[in-house]
């Protein structure tokens, strides 16, 4: 076993299946004292059991690690002060908080229905926004914490899955304002996007679905195969962000999994058209309708995602 993260607290959420399974093992494997959050609801967020956080536990208790289960969702704010609440009580504080939990509701957007919409955001998004405002007051009063949120590729190059896609690009803003207004309090905020195999990819209908509709996806080369590796090739940078090794990493989204990982930029214009407001006014639509083609669109006008 490691000393990476000796002595510290960790809550991993949705870590009773799939890559937060291997992000608890993982954090334990190093020294972390592991509440290991799931429960136990099946993809599309239905139904529930205690048996995924369980069996976990005892995989890290087994290999002399420090695990306890905790079955809130996260998608309840309440249920989010108890996830936290059980950190504190069972191990006396919190040190690092791993936003993981998610569902999934398969359909394109004229496909999904509200309840879709609002199950998948408020897992993923609003859960990451409970955890969070649960855990950072103390995190503050410590002087210490370590915040690792999970984004997706999604957020960048969107392929028909528009609630997930709006959740993940939120998560991915949440956590560069996370890591602006704590960076004075011993906090690092940051997002990592995973690549693996998980039972997400089970029966998986969504390349079918785009064909149907006309539709074709623009992917990395690396990402088109399915061939992938599970979460542990995702856990490492988790442990890494995690630890006193990172102590200066804040706000940054990597890309992890299948061997590879990587660092996503910060959005910014790449191309700006300035014409003196006080004295010329605003911009007429027909000048927009020649300068927007003649300069701000000299690469093309689709977005980069658009095959």
């Amino acid at each position: 076993m490691g000393d990476y993260l000796k002595n510290k607290v960790a809550v991993v959420t949705g870590s009773g299946r799939g890559i937060g399974r291997a992000h608890a093992i993982a954090l334990a494997a190093e020294g972390a004292k592991v509440v290991v959050n799931d429960p136990g609801v099946e993809r599309d967020g239905s139904g529930g059991m205690q048996t995924p956080a369980d069996n976990v536990v005892a995989i890290i208790r087994e290999n002399g690690g420090e695990a306890t289960a905790d079955y809130h969702s996260v998608a309840n704010f309440t249920d989010a002060e108890s996830l936290v609440g059980t950190a504190v009580d069972t191990y006396g504080r919190l040190d690092i908080l791993v936003n993981n939990a998610g569902v999934s509701r398969d359909g394109l957007f004229h496909q999904i229905t509200e309840e879709d919409f609002e199950m998948v955001v408020g897992v993923h998004l609003k859960g990451t926004f409970n955890t969070c405002r649960q855990a950072v007051p103390g995190m503050m009063k410590q002087g210490y914490g370590r915040i690792i949120n999970t984004a997706s590729s999604q957020w960048r190059n969107p392929e028909g899955r528009a609630a997930y896609a709006a959740a993940k690009g939120a998560i991915v803003s949440l956590t560069w304002d996370l890591a602006f207004e704590l960076r004075n309090y011993g906090i690092t905020v940051n997002a990592v996007a995973p690549m693996a195999q998980t039972r997400a990819f089970e029966n998986y209908t969504h390349p079918q679905m785009l064909a149907d509709a006309g539709l074709t996806a623009k992917k990395a080369g690396d990402e088109l195969t399915g061939d992938r590796p599970s979460g542990e090739h995702v856990s490492p940078i988790v442990v890494y962000l995690a630890s006193d090794l990172s102590s200066d990493v804040t706000g940054l989204i990597f890309r992890s999994g299948s061997g590879k990982v990587g660092l996503y930029t910060h959005p910014s214009e790449v191309r700006t058209i300035n014409k003196d407001w006080r004295v010329k006014g605003k911009w007429t639509v027909e000048e927009l309708s020649k300068l927007i083609p003649a300069s701000l669109l000299l690469d093309g006008h689709k977005a980069p995602f658009i095959p």
